[in-house]
């Protein structure tokens, strides 16, 4: 797999379409076991990100993200702004300098931003959170190298299973065995982001 530069642009542009596409979606998610604003806050933090990336011309994917990541950090409330922004930093970081990143690279990037996860929310995989669809995508991808349709893939079957776990972090932790039955909203943004890689992937490869 080989992202260059305009592919990377456009995976956080589809970030954004995504969340707007299922902001209602998302918040829904979030009404049953949160606060209620997660697909709100991401919509907004992800279309700040667009505003700054189509005015903005890139040659380094690192400099790239590290825009994403503070421009979520400092526009996106509650928890998820935090989280995705220390995930793009971290895999920014990675990034830096590269105009353009193979699977070793792009692996590596995701990777950190798992790192980052972890310690900004400082959750571990089958609390019912984010993580649960980031770790085994990271995992896939350092056992087969990054292939981003099985990692959208992957990404749905994991948010998928998240419905059947009981949350241990996060609001959704208040309601304990009660929060069976409900899609965790971070794994849902998290297999949106990943769908997106897949289908600019696509797009960039045709």
């Amino acid at each position: 797999m080989e992202l260059s530069t305009a592919v990377m642009k456009q995976w956080a542009l589809r970030i954004n379409a995504k969340m707007q596409e299922h902001k209602d979606r998302l918040s829904e998610l979030d009404q049953a076991i949160g606060d209620g604003d997660h697909g709100h806050n991401m919509a907004r933090g992800f279309q700040e990100v667009a505003n700054k990336l189509e005015d903005t011309s890139y040659d380094d994917i690192g400099a790239m993200y590290k825009d994403v990541a503070s421009t979520l950090i400092s526009k996106v409330g509650g928890a998820s702004g935090p989280l995705y922004g220390t995930a793009f930093l971290k895999a920014a970081n990675a990034w830096k300098g590269r105009d353009a990143l193979d699977s070793a690279a792009f692996t590596e990037g995701i990777e950190a931003a798992v790192g980052g996860i972890e310690t900004r929310g400082k959750a571990s995989l089958g609390d019912k959170t984010m993580l649960d669809v980031w770790i085994p995508v990271r995992d896939e991808m350092k056992e087969d190298g990054a292939d981003a349709e099985k990692a959208a893939s992957t990404a749905e079957k994991e948010a998928e299973a998240t419905i059947d776990k009981v949350a241990k972090k996060g609001r959704a932790s208040y309601l304990g065995e009660r929060s069976k039955g409900h899609m965790d909203p971070g794994a849902f943004s998290s297999q949106l982001v990943f769908e997106a890689l897949a289908e600019v992937y696509k797009e960039g490869a045709s």
